[in-house]
């Protein structure tokens, strides 16, 4: 057992990588036979990433979550700042602007309606919890629009770690909320054809929730409200530290 554990400990990364695909795997046999897929395996494995790491925290007394144990220092780096930029990267490459102007004027609205009512929510939020300085209000409103675009902001104007987790927070409640809810909004919100897929994309965001949500709604859609999504988040990481950064300041 010594040898197994000195073996997994001494390739982390490896151990991290390993960890997450048996975490998807078993999040995948929940959501199959518990919820009938009703709920994406994608959310129930965020859901049990957080939990992890909010008992591991409570174990080691850490700031870095369940990677403060030795055994699992790889999500250190499979959770940093390099694959979170690659992972964005990756997806950027995928966005076609000619797919873009198949959704018209109204989903370029949507984009643009999807990035700033959040964004105002958000930095609302952190103004009522105290949180009045330009930097910290930006971070969180940014949080708020996805859980990508917030750390990207933080760092770029400079927030604190705790408001930088703060943001991540808001935007992991934001794309499970949308996991969640989206199959059961769905007639609700006319979410059946291509171009409401993107509409819907451009307003949520957030590009997991929404490919999970549309993936338990209508897989057909998936494509289009993650194209947008993406898009979404490459918009956000544009705006939030230059225009919204720089409002913000202006205000307050």
């Amino acid at each position: 057992m010594d040898l197994i554990i000195a073996t997994l400990t001494k390739n982390a990364f490896v151990t991290a990588l390993a960890i997450t695909g048996l975490v998807m795997f078993f999040s995948h046999i929940l959501s199959k036979y518990l919820t009938n897929n009703k709920l994406q395996s994608s959310a129930i494995a965020i859901i049990l990433g957080l939990v992890a790491a909010y008992f591991a925290g409570l174990y080691t007394g850490g700031e870095k979550g369940i990677s403060d144990i030795e055994l699992f220092s790889g999500f250190a780096l499979l959770g940093g700042s390099m694959l979170r930029d690659l992972a964005i990267s990756s997806t950027a490459f995928e966005v076609d602007v000619k797919e873009i102007k198949r959704a018209g004027k109204i989903g370029i609205i949507a984009l643009f309606m999807g990035c700033i009512i959040p964004f105002v929510a958000g930095a609302g939020i952190a103004w009522m919890l105290g949180y009045k300085d330009a930097v910290s209000m930006t971070t969180i409103g940014a949080g708020a629009m996805t859980y990508i675009v917030g750390p990207i902001t933080g760092t770029a104007i400079g927030a604190t770690s705790d408001v930088i987790a703060l943001s991540i927070a808001i935007g992991l409640i934001k794309s499970v909320f949308f996991m969640i809810a989206t199959p059961l909004l769905a007639r609700f919100m006319h979410l059946k054809s291509p171009r409401s897929a993107m509409i819907f994309g451009g307003l949520v965001g957030t590009t997991s929730g929404v490919a999970a949500g549309l993936a338990a709604t209508d897989v057909r859609l998936v494509p289009y409200g993650a194209l947008v999504a993406t898009f979404y988040t490459g918009l956000g990481c544009l705006l939030g530290p230059s225009i919204f950064f720089l409002t913000v300041n202006a205000i307050f």
